[in-house]
């Protein structure tokens, strides 16, 4: 009789905790509204809205592009270290929330231009992880067979990873004139660091973007630091949002995702109708400047700690969306565990695959060469040009 009681309460329960489990389902949220911090504007009457509705495919998929790029940086890191990547490496640990949100509000015949730092947003626009690790290694796999390393990665409407400080300003202007000229409704995405604002080449595209009334969208990604130098330092206008003159200005929170792309969405459709703007992303890194910089000379351990407690751009959106009813901590860390694993193989497929051949170094120079053999060698030269390889790899 105990033991019969003991299997009807064992069957009760069970069944109480499934009808819970299913209630629980019933009631998850599919959607939920968010609310940003104030924008600041210069030049701008109106600004982008300070909320908006997030369903439960853009919360998962925003949260799972960071943590990715968290986690590629971290390998970056990892190989660096153990000497297979060579040269520069600059990681982007701090920032996701910045790529991330922009890319989320960018359509199809958008284009984004950066500097060197460029590692995530090779991926989000279409790279693999795999594909980033090889070219970050020199390898084969890589988006530029190997050849461009970690600063100089390409992708469909990203043109790079640009080695020259601020030099990516002026040619993000050049690519919004092209699709001006093209009229395809595109805008470009032309990124820079509080570092390379005071480069004059930057006020000059700025000046040229106006007076042409380009669809560029101008993006300050303020970390507080160039190389060892904080912005205090370097500017004597650290409101980077308002240093574009008669061009309009925003200042976003941007460790805030959500934030970003509001700012982003209201950016898109301003450039396409009035011209040029600047955008601030107020942000923070958490390494160095480059590997060979341990980033504590001129700040300290404190100071980044309290920043990643603090203002984590990912431990503050998964605490959003779990608090939402979005997802579940359990739901994140399955996502967790699947990104660990993918970025694992990701690693070893890098450390694995193989150099190009000599053979190889005189391809992907021209796409249609019209010149015949390589300028600036001698007829008996083993350099001649080779037809174009495959340059991308997604």
């Amino acid at each position: 009789m105990y033991h019969m009681l003991q299997f009807i309460r064992r069957g009760f329960y069970l069944l109480l905790r499934k009808e819970t489990s299913t209630r629980i389902a019933k009631h998850y949220a599919t959607e939920a509204k968010f609310e940003t911090k104030p924008f600041k504007l210069h030049n701008l009457q109106k600004g982008p809205s300070t909320s908006t509705i997030i369903t439960q495919e853009q919360a998962i998929k925003m949260y799972t592009l960071m943590q990715t790029i968290r986690r590629l940086e971290t390998s970056a890191g990892n190989l660096y270290k153990e000497k297979i990547v060579r040269g520069f490496c600059h990681l982007y640990s701090g920032q996701e929330a910045c790529a991330v949100g922009m890319k989320e509000a960018m359509r199809p015949q958008d284009n984004i231009i950066s500097a060197y730092r460029v590692h995530g947003w090779t991926f989000l626009m279409g790279v693999s992880p795999k594909s980033v690790l090889c070219e970050l290694t020199g390898k084969q796999g890589g988006c530029a067979r190997g050849k461009g390393g970690s600063m100089h990665m390409y992708a469909p409407n990203f043109y790079g990873g640009n080695g020259i400080v601020g030099a990516q300003v002026p040619l993000g202007a050049g690519v919004a004139m092209a699709c001006q000229y093209k009229g395809n409704n595109g805008v470009c995405l032309t990124l820079y660091g509080d570092g390379a604002s005071n480069q004059g080449q930057v006020f000059e595209a700025y000046n040229m973007a106006y007076l042409w009334k380009l669809p560029c969208i101008f993006v300050c990604e303020n970390n507080g630091y160039g190389m060892g130098t904080s912005s205090d330092r370097s500017s004597c206008n650290t409101s980077y949002f308002q240093r574009g003159d008669v061009l309009p200005g925003i200042w976003v929170d941007g460790m805030d995702v959500v934030a970003v792309k509001l700012a982003t969405d209201f950016a898109i459709e301003y450039v396409l109708k009035h011209g040029p703007l600047v955008m601030e992303v107020f942000t923070y890194r958490y390494s160095g400047h480059s590997m060979s910089d341990p980033g504590t000379s001129y700040r300290t351990r404190d100071e980044v700690q309290e920043v990643r407690q603090t203002r984590d751009p990912i431990s503050s959106f998964k605490d959003k969306i779990i608090t939402a009813g979005l997802v579940t901590a359990d739901d994140l860390k399955t996502i967790d565990g699947k990104i660990k694993t993918e970025i694992d193989e990701a690693t070893a497929a890098a450390k694995a695959d193989s150099e190009i051949g000599l053979t190889e170094l005189t391809t992907d120079i021209y796409a249609k060469n019209l010149e015949g053999d390589l300028r600036g060698t001698s007829p008996s030269s083993w350099l001649k040009h080779a037809t174009l390889k495959r340059a991308i790899n997604l």
